[in-house]
């Protein structure tokens, strides 16, 4: 199958967008499928870059988000490329920019396109001027505007397609939940030597965040609880990993909290560098309740660390068992549950149930559903396209 993935956001920038279409591009091309990716410019690659099967199209940043960017123009460039590589599905991976492009390819192409929607908007609407331009009811009508002519949209876990049943999206949704390349996150890691790069010693208890620096992963949430943690080990260090608009405003709460011995900013890391932080870490934590789909608490449960996050939907259904994490509701929660790992880090070990989460978020799940799900488009595609009486049905019968 030759296969056109349509995003807005994909490497060298740092996101689980990014990370979610990877791991499905590598998958994909594992199993004898090809892959091709039609993303934006960036300025961290150089024009002369060499990159197989990734095509870049002009863009410019976002205006409320500059560390991402959309396409300003490319679209009938890529009408020419998509007949060239004689794709048989786009699956797009943003309402924006390169999504409106993908939407328009399949049109040309008459071919069907699916969609994964990964972001809860409503989470983010004071992000453009201040919540007060738009409101829930516009992300549900442009949502429901986006994904009108869709065969398919894939939902990363069960909050999600809650949100779109409330939408009354008309396209099947299926529930996908992204998986992750195991083999990345199991292999064995020195970790000896980023420890000693962050100056921490071998037995310093070490909590990880992981996230896109931002309020509304709440990171500071976990900042305040710091104080009582150090009450109760003063050796205690947080590692929060990753970089965004926010930073200031954190490592500002950070130093009137009197934290700078005890908490790590280190900046953004390159996704390839990432597993030896999880590694070295002794938890992982969240605050976030923005998340329709954490990948990097599926990332640290295959690295073997146990998790607490914030209770959510997906959470709820992801950890089922104490030997993965745990889920929080309160603040107040929080301080005795990471205690709790910290003092009896055994105590929670049943390797079967540890092992059985690790295969419902592999990559190998997540390629065999999302090949399942085209599938399933296409006959959807075929018989939406032979109901409509507008159409020649000639023009589908090789489909």
């Amino acid at each position: 199958m030759n296969i056109g993935i349509f995003t807005d956001t994909y490497f060298p920038q740092v996101s689980g967008v990014a990370t979610s279409i990877q791991t499905l591009k590598n998958d994909l091309e594992r199993k004898g499928h090809s892959v091709y990716i039609f993303t934006t410019t960036d300025p961290n690659v150089s024009k002369d870059t060499i990159e197989p099967n990734i095509f870049r199209l002009s863009s410019v940043p976002f205006i409320s988000f500059k560390d991402r960017r959309v396409a300003i123009r490319g679209m009938f460039h890529a009408v020419d490329l998509a007949k060239e590589l004689k794709l048989d599905i786009i699956h797009t991976q943003t309402e924006f920019s390169l999504g409106l492009i993908g939407k328009f390819v399949a049109r040309q192409l008459k071919i069907p396109f699916i969609h994964t929607y990964h972001t809860m908007y409503e989470d983010y609407l004071h992000y453009v001027l201040n919540g007060h331009l738009l409101k829930p009811y516009h992300v549900k009508q442009m949502t429901k505007m986006f994904v009108k002519s869709a065969s398919g949209v894939v939902a990363p876990s069960e909050q999600v397609k809650e949100t779109l049943d409330r939408y009354k999206i008309s396209a099947p949704i299926k529930i996908i939940p992204t998986g992750v390349d195991i083999s990345e996150y199991t292999k064995p890691v020195n970790t000896a030597n980023l420890r000693k790069k962050l100056g921490l010693d071998d037995d310093t208890p070490v909590i990880l965040m992981l996230s896109r620096i931002a309020m509304e992963k709440k990171i500071d949430h976990m900042l305040e609880c710091m104080p009582k943690l150090l009450a109760y080990n003063p050796k205690i260090k947080l590692v929060i990993v990753g970089g965004g608009p926010d930073m200031k405003e954190l490592v500002q709460i950070s130093d009137d909290l009197n934290l700078q011995e005890n908490v790590i900013f280190t900046g953004e890391v390159d996704h390839d560098k990432i597993s030896p932080y999880y590694h070295m870490a002794n938890l992982f934590v969240s605050s976030s309740d923005t998340e329709s789909q954490g990948l990097t608490y599926i990332e640290a449960i295959a690295s073997g660390l146990k998790i607490v996050v914030r209770s959510a939907p997906y959470t709820e259904e992801l950890l089922t068992d104490p030997s993965v994490g745990v889920t929080f509701n309160d603040d107040d929660q929080l301080v005795p549950k990471i205690i709790s790992y910290l003092d009896h880090s055994k105590a929670f070990d049943d390797h079967e149930a540890r092992q059985q989460v690790i295969y419902n978020i592999s990559s190998d799940k997540f390629g065999d559903s999302i090949i399942d799900f085209y599938k399933e488009s296409q006959q959807y595609f075929i018989k939406e396209k032979l109901s409509d009486s507008s159409i020649n049905p000639e023009e589908y019968t090789n489909d």
